[in-house]
């Protein structure tokens, strides 16, 4: 049975090849590179145990160095599974959510003719780039040499140039011999809606051929020399051979160079992808005159598992990134990611470039920001959040979008993302210092004995101290606590209440304390932490301050406050339950003894906790429980 055209295309498109073979050999996770869809392992095909076998998942090929076995994801079902061709198809049809077509005795026609518009396309081709040399395009020259176009640039992106008459195209095309049906299905030539001879669709036009990821001219892209023409950019329409929807203008160039290293930058135009490549950005790509649409996003994320949009700074661009968060939303995750460049405001591509140079576009690129950031943003800027009412409309709006995320795993870290944003610009902190809404921060007291960051299981790499430590090992847990405050003071308003229980017998110690929570700043208090700075015992001090982030201090610093808690309350406990073992009061052991039970059975279901619960160590407390035990601490001591 003969497949209908573009049908195995599009299954290359929606099924890497590395899914397919990833089911018969393990990867070889040193060796392969997995952002850019480059994949070793042992052959299948051959017994060895090194990592020839390659799999390229930017070209849909594999290739083994030992033995040489090579082909596409139909290729490997057939000669590793031994299917056939059309049973290959249909498995992967299925995996890629595509229904098998019917038969069609008519297939091999509509292949035939496909194949006669494609050489309809590259005639045309040829044509344009010829006519860009004839005196009638010395204006499209003119504006070619003023945009920076040399004639390296005109060859590699083979710039032509529709002349401004009626049939000039068609006829050249006739005279090799197309039919004039031909010339109009390939786009070339449209019919009046009245009848008659058919006419060029492109005239007085500088013309940009488009091409397929197989480089087969498909369509074509024409800038008007008319400033008064009703469209600035025309594009070939649809045809059986072009659908803008479903490509990127130098989609293949930008594959080959994102596959040696490069970054995959999304501009607007042609010239903005014409300006970026001379410039060395040679990943570079652009929608054909429309929105992105979810195939485009989809064949990028085919090309690089995290594009970067770089859309002008003038409002329509920042309109464009807002419908794009909202289509992206739904089919992020996992190598399925977004970055954004918004340019300065005036600005593309070109005109940045021109204006300084490539390392200032180099800059922005470095700095690109996630689509979380933007998210954040159009939901926030230029609106006051100074009543629970709007908090709590930002909050649904916020976990509406998030919630259209289909991957788990992504969607709790936007969530988590997300709550850091609300603390930084809504907590007790920033009530203090007199920004808007702080009054959430009071909302959120409740969260202020959980661990930030961290869900049910989940716990921070602390050193374990056991909680029968001496009282230097209680001084430590102190200083640390301290310290990490006074290095950290974004993490105190997440604490403050629990902070506010401690009481340091040092007077340096209490003054460091009181300086915290009053961001005051007095000399006892700078005598404290300069003591604490200094502790050599500290060994957790470079771990603070190496950590780059406020959310991995949070997370120590509760973990720490537990310990102390736990610790101190052993403390006062073991005393007492001696006096009962020694025959006051056996009941009174026998509750102590329950409740660390069940504190420890608080520590390992974190979810049961509510406001001023201790996430003991589990650990560190069955280890308590069981030298308890073993001693046989109710027996009396024996007279000396």
């Amino acid at each position: 049975m003969a497949l209908p055209p573009g049908f195995l295309d599009e299954i290359r498109n929606r099924v890497p090849i590395s899914r397919v073979i990833g089911k018969k050999v393990t990867w070889d996770l040193r060796k392969s590179n997995q952002a850019r869809g480059d994949w070793w392992a042992p052959c299948p095909f051959h017994q060895e145990k090194s990592a020839s076998f390659h799999c390229d998942d930017q070209k849909g090929y594999y290739y083994c160095f030992g033995c040489q076995a090579k082909g596409d994801a139909i290729g490997f079902l057939r000669d590793h599974d031994g299917m056939e061709f059309m049973d290959a198809v249909k498995l992967l049809a299925a995996e890629a959510g595509l229904t098998m077509p019917e038969p069609d005795p008519r297939a091999r026609e509509k292949t035939d003719r496909r194949t006669r518009l494609l050489e309809v396309t590259e005639a045309a081709c040829r044509w344009f780039r010829l006519q860009l040399q004839t005196g009638a395009a010395a204006a499209a020259r003119d504006y070619l040499t003023r945009r920076g176009l040399d004639d390296a640039a005109l060859e590699r992106f083979e710039i032509g140039f529709a002349p401004d008459a009626r049939t000039a195209l068609t006829a050249a095309l006739r005279d090799k011999g197309f039919a004039e049906d031909q010339i109009v299905d390939a786009g070339m030539s449209a019919r009046p809606e009245g009848g008659g001879a058919a006419y060029d669709r492109f005239r007085g036009r500088i013309i940009f051929p488009i091409r397929d990821g197989q480089n087969r001219c498909i369509g074509f892209g024409g800038r008007s020399m008319d400033p008064e023409a009703r469209a600035k950019y025309l594009n070939s329409p649809e045809t059986p051979l072009f659908d803008k929807g479903r490509n990127l203008y130098n989609l293949g160039p930008a594959r080959s160079a994102v596959a040696k290293g490069a970054r995959l930058i999304v501009a607007e135009g042609y010239m903005d992808v014409i300006a970026l490549a001379r410039a060395g950005f040679d990943g570079a790509v652009a929608p054909l005159g429309t929105a992105i649409t979810e195939e485009q996003l989809r064949l990028m994320w085919r090309v690089s598992p995290e594009p970067v949009i770089a859309l002008d700074g003038d409002a329509a661009g920042q309109r464009a990134a807002q419908r794009l968060i909202d289509l992206a939303l739904p089919l992020t995750g996992p190598g399925q990611a977004l970055r954004f460049v918004i340019l300065p405001a005036g600005q593309d591509p070109d005109d940045l470039i021109k204006a300084a140079g490539p390392g200032a576009m180099q800059a922005l690129l470095d700095q690109a920001r996630p689509m979380l950031d933007l998210l954040w943003s159009r939901e926030t800027v230029g609106q006051v959040f100074d009543s629970p009412e709007r908090r709590a409309a930002l909050d649904r709006r916020l976990a509406e979008a998030v919630a259209r995320i289909p991957d788990e795993l992504t969607r709790n870290h936007y969530t988590q993302e997300i709550r850091r944003m609300q603390w930084a610009h809504f907590g007790p902190a920033r009530q203090r210092a007199g920004g808007q809404g702080g009054a959430q921060g009071r909302n959120q007291t409740r969260n202020q004995n959980r661990r930030p960051g961290q869900g049910p299981g989940n716990r921070a790499a602390v050193p374990f101290i056991p909680p029968n430590m001496p009282e230097q090992g209680k001084d430590l847990l102190e200083g640390a606590v301290l310290l990490i405050c006074a290095l950290r003071p974004t993490v105190i308003a997440q604490a403050e209440s629990r902070l506010e229980r401690l009481l340091p017998l040092d007077p340096d110690r209490a003054a460091l304390l009181h300086d915290l929570l009053t961001q005051g700043d007095s000399p006892a208090g700078r005598r404290g932490l300069e003591t604490l700075r200094c502790d050599a015992h500290l060994g957790l001090t470079p771990a603070i301050i190496e950590r780059k982030d406020d959310e991995s201090a949070a997370v120590m610093l509760f973990d720490l406050l537990d310990k102390l808690e736990v610790a101190r309350a052993t403390s006062h406990e073991l005393p007492r339950a001696e006096s009962e073992i020694q025959g006051e009061a056996d009941e009174g052991l026998t509750w102590r003894i329950s409740q660390i039970a069940r504190a420890r059975h608080r520590a390992e279901n974190p979810e049961m906790e509510t406001s001023g619960d201790m996430n003991e160590d589990r650990d560190a407390m069955a280890a308590q429980l069981s030298d308890w035990l073993s001693g046989q601490i109710w027996r009396k001591p024996p007279r000396r």
